[in-house]
């Protein structure tokens, strides 16, 4: 038995083709292709060939054979080629062969597959509607996790647009239109960050399920005092215990709605910090990495206005560049209406597979990606006093929503002040006092700074 096998290894897609020969006739009996395409993880594509021939008798007997026909298109298939062509940057006829995928009977994963690299080929195009709705699709029926919209380079242009704004609150607030998923991920979260959240609303319900009943056996009583006779209860203490069980129900539904209150404004933040933690930065040596990369290691400090504030804010910062580096500060300066965005090579989509390399795997979950990093000391040598955004329209559009909801008018010059572990510190309109800074801030090795990562 002679076992053979050549493999070619393209960008971030794999071809693998097993030969096996044991008798004087060489026929292609099977050909199977199976391709494990998860949004944006390594293509895997495998090609199975089976023969029988030894090489001495193979062409006498090639003349004989009989004509292979070609393999008839099915849903795996398609996504294969459309994938090929996605990669050598054919978009349009990308979109054609993930379009017949879906008429070929998919299962789930082929469906989702075929679905999400609709989006990014929309995304690309610019066509944001149809993106988002490829997307919606794919959430809501083939369970596509948020988080993978969230990180995936290729969807930059689509994070950048309203579309992508509507589809992530629609996650956030979950419903039949998109599926629960990004809502349940988003209140676990929740949870570990107000653990009692849950004990205060079993006591407002526990209590106000009392003070119901107990208004309940009150009311017959109160009406007896009121007409008066023999036997009947004192009026004043009866209309006492009923106005303090409705006040107390009052007080407490009051309680419960400003508890869901704060809930879903914490839930919105959740998602903007896991939006933040998402996005990219060029550092001095020219490595790209996602800020959560950062986390426990730096305190970035996001600067966004017009280009001569945030500059003059640079330059005074240059004064306390010793202390601030002590304290563990990274700028970040975001400039309004910078169009310009990083120039990365491409092939394709997404970004270069030096980049690609740098970023965490892409799919994970959004803790689980925090302990995937590695070479943290390397990380660390390679960060300076300041980064450049990758995405400025992605940048832009964080921000102007952390002013949204901050009550801050969009488009103003505003300083965001991160901590270690990647949520935001504090924030305010213009540009920072760096010597306040450096008396709020504990350096790094202070015990403050522990507590904080």
């Amino acid at each position: 038995m002679l076992e053979m096998a050549t493999a070619t290894l393209p960008s971030h897609h794999f071809h693998f083709c097993f030969f096996s020969s044991s008798s004087s006739k060489f026929s292609i009996t099977t050909t199977t292709q199976l391709s494990l395409k998860y949004p944006h993880k390594n293509r895997l594509s495998l090609v199975f060939c089976s023969s029988s021939s030894s090489s001495s008798s193979s062409s006498s007997s090639s003349a004989s054979s009989p004509q292979v026909s070609e393999p008839t298109p099915t849903a795996e298939s398609c996504v294969n080629l459309g994938l090929q062509l996605f990669s050598k940057g054919r978009v349009k006829d990308a979109l054609v062969q993930f379009d017949t995928a879906l008429t070929l009977n998919p299962n789930p994963v082929e469906a989702q597959a075929a679905f999400y690299n609709k989006a990014c080929c929309h995304a690309y195009r610019g066509e944001g509607k149809k993106a988002a709705e490829c997307l919606r699709t794919a959430l809501k029926e083939y369970n596509l996790k948020f988080g993978t919209i969230l990180n995936d380079p290729d969807l930059a242009s689509f994070r950048a647009l309203p579309e992508f704004k509507e589809l992530q609150e629609e996650a956030r607030l979950g419903g039949e239109d998109i599926g629960y998923s990004f809502r349940r991920d988003l209140k676990l979260i929740s949870e570990v960050q107000a653990p009692f959240r849950g004990v205060r609303r079993f006591f407002y319900v526990a209590f106000i399920a009392a003070a119901g009943i107990s208004t309940f056996f009150t009311i017959p009583r109160l009406i007896r005092a009121i007409q008066g006779g023999d036997g009947a209860p004192d009026i004043g203490a009866t209309a006492g215990n009923a106005a303090i069980n409705v006040v107390g129900i009052v007080v407490l539904v009051a309680l419960l709605f400003w508890d869901n209150k704060k809930e879903e404004e914490q839930l919105a933040q959740i998602s903007r910090d896991e939006t933040l933690s998402r996005l990219p930065l060029l550092l001095s040596t020219n490595r790209i990495v996602e800020l959560v990369q950062l986390r426990d290691t730096v305190r970035p400090v996001i600067l966004a206005g017009k280009k001569e504030t945030v500059s003059l804010a640079m330059r005074n910062a240059e004064k306390f560049r010793t202390e601030l580096l002590k304290r563990g500060v990274l700028l970040v300066p975001v400039i309004w209406g910078e169009g310009s965005e990083t120039k990365l090579e491409k092939k394709g989509f997404g970004l270069s597979q030096k980049a690609v390399a740098s970023l965490p795997s892409i799919g994970e979950d959004f803790d689980q990606r925090t302990q995937s990093i590695i070479a943290k000391s390397k990380l660390k040598s390679e960060i300076r006093f300041k980064a450049e955004v990758v995405s400025p329209a992605e940048w832009e559009r964080w921000i102007k929503d952390q002013q949204k909801s901050e009550g801050v008018t969009p488009g103003e010059d505003v300083y965001i002040i991160l901590r270690l572990d990647g949520r935001v510190r504090r924030s305010g309109k213009g540009m920072p006092d760096w010597a306040q800074i450096l008396k709020e801030l504990p350096p790094m090795e202070a015990i403050l700074s522990k507590l904080e990562r």
